[in-house]
């Protein structure tokens, strides 16, 4: 194990990658119950979806271990099966065994931008201050959604500032199946809750308590946080243990059901479905194009924030990555595990799987190591058997861990050089909407087109890589395709 994974050289031990691979897991499980809720909205089978998730999650996970050695895990991503159910479903009107069938090609995608090197160029192309203001952003996004799992904040929006109401219009009168989802403009208003919530409650003790362990420097601090608050919420009322003896995630009925989306995307009902009208030949391609542009720059942003910070990815490594062939840097071999991902989630039937950013969770207390992928793949596989007591751990007692991994990546602003505005707001866009807009990829084409924008306005447009010239056009013609579908 130490040969394998070269713990020594990466300056851990099998106890912290072990402790970093369950930190890891702890933060990300919710998604295996989260995502089958969106995707089977769309018509998905739930208990397939469910099997699906954790599939996903365990082999792209153990892939990214064994064949890159770094400390990231990957699933479905959030965002990504929001946009699969509610804009490609929903809004666009396919069935999700086509929207599945993107999702595949999309895969493909990236293993090919992988594989030619177009992802080494990217990362080479991105100027010093915007990787330091993507790496805060990543902090600022880890740490809204610790935030916002915490429940410490609320929105209110007037009737009027509503947009649409499940995917349709708001002004609809009837909704048969209830409200899934509603989308307002920026007249909805964030304010601090009243604390009454037993989980904001839970969250705050927890909080008190990992900020405690962390100044006292103790080990696994982010762990035993998410553990101690875990019990906390027993006498709080929060764990509903009837679950553990519920039906709903039984082995017998969720294999039957994967059946339905396992390969779906090779029968009739799913590519040659998907090419059958070529008049919809354009709406496909732009789909294909929103999904992958998304998945990339969520990874790419994910890497440049959490590794170069944390020194997974070494300068050294960097160089490697740039001149080098082949797969000879853990970031190429990183760029080709993320890849694998997405192919292998669509075979099993879910939306695009990707690396988590909840992975700085266990980053965050000393994971270096394919090790801590490894732990957090197997956790995934016994998830299968012990779904019920996975589910049991609520969002309100992981908050703590991530607003804390949030707090620990903002400390990239010092590398802003802030007095001089051309580097500095480019930086800013990129960190801050990353949060705002709920999106790692957002936040950095924010970034992007406003770097681009000043170096235009100062004379100084030759400076910009031609890579960076051709991001900064996909994503306006990204905004520009969304907004006319």
């Amino acid at each position: 194990m130490e040969k394998f994974f070269k713990l020594s050289e990466n300056n851990t031990t099998v106890s912290t990658e072990v402790m970093a691979g369950l930190t890891t897991y702890l933060a990300m499980s919710y998604i295996v119950f989260v995502n089958p809720s969106i995707l089977s909205l769309s018509g998905m089978p739930t208990q397939a979806v469910f099997l699906a998730t954790i599939f996903a999650a365990a082999i792209s996970t153990l892939f990214m271990g064994l064949f890159a050695n770094v400390p990231y895990a990957l699933a479905p991503g959030m965002g990504l099966n929001a946009f699969f159910t509610f804009t490609v479903c929903f809004g666009l009107g396919f069935t999700w065994q086509q929207a599945l069938s993107m999702v595949f090609i999309c895969g493909i995608l990236n293993v090919l931008v992988t594989v030619t090197k177009v992802r080494k160029l990217l990362i080479k192309s991105i100027p010093e201050s915007l990787q330091s203001g993507i790496s805060a952003g990543i902090g600022v996004f880890i740490a809204y959604i610790g935030i916002k799992n915490a429940n410490l904040l609320q929105f209110t929006t007037d009737g009027f500032n509503i947009i649409a109401i499940n995917g349709g219009d708001p002004k609809a009168t009837n909704f048969q199946d209830g409200i899934h989802s509603v989308v307002s403009n920026s007249g909805i208003v964030p304010a601090l809750v009243d604390f009454t919530q037993p989980s904001t409650q839970l969250a705050l003790l927890g909080l008190i308590i990992t900020v405690i362990l962390i100044i006292r420097k103790v080990k696994g601090a982010l762990l035993i946080g998410i553990i101690a608050s875990t019990f906390l919420a027993i006498p709080m009322g929060l764990i509903d243990f009837s679950s553990l003896g519920a039906q709903q995630n039984s082995l017998a009925s969720a294999f039957n059901d994967l059946g339905k989306t396992f390969l779906v995307i090779f029968t009739p009902a799913g590519l040659p479905s998907l090419f059958s009208d070529l008049s919809k030949l354009p709406l496909v391609l732009m789909t294909i194009f929103a999904f992958s542009l998304s998945d990339i720059f969520d990874t790419v942003g994910t890497f440049l924030g959490t590794g170069r910070k944390s020194g997974i990815f070494s300068y050294e490594d960097e160089k490697a990555l740039e001149e080098g062939s082949g797969f000879n840097s853990k970031m190429d071999k990183a760029l080709f595990g993320d890849s694998i991902g997405t192919f292998i989630g669509a075979l099993f039937g879910t939306s695009n799987t990707t690396v988590f950013i909840e992975s700085a969770a266990g980053i965050g207390i000393g994971g270096r190591t394919g090790l801590t992928s490894v732990v957090t793949s197997i956790l995934f596989f016994l998830t299968i058997f012990i779904a019920p007591l996975a589910g049991i751990i609520p969002a309100a007692a992981t908050a703590p861990a991530l607003i804390i991994v949030g707090v620990m990546m903002l400390s990239s602003l010092s590398d802003i050089q802030w007095d001089d505005l051309g580097e500095a707001i480019p930086a800013f866009f990129a960190s801050i909407f990353m949060g705002l807009a709920y999106s790692i990829s957002y936040g950095i084409a924010a970034g992007f087109i406003m770097y681009a924008l000043i170096k235009i306005i100062q004379g100084k447009a030759k400076e910009i890589h031609p890579i960076l010239w051709v991001s900064v056009a996909l994503f306006i013609l990204n905004f520009v395709l969304l907004a006319i579908m």
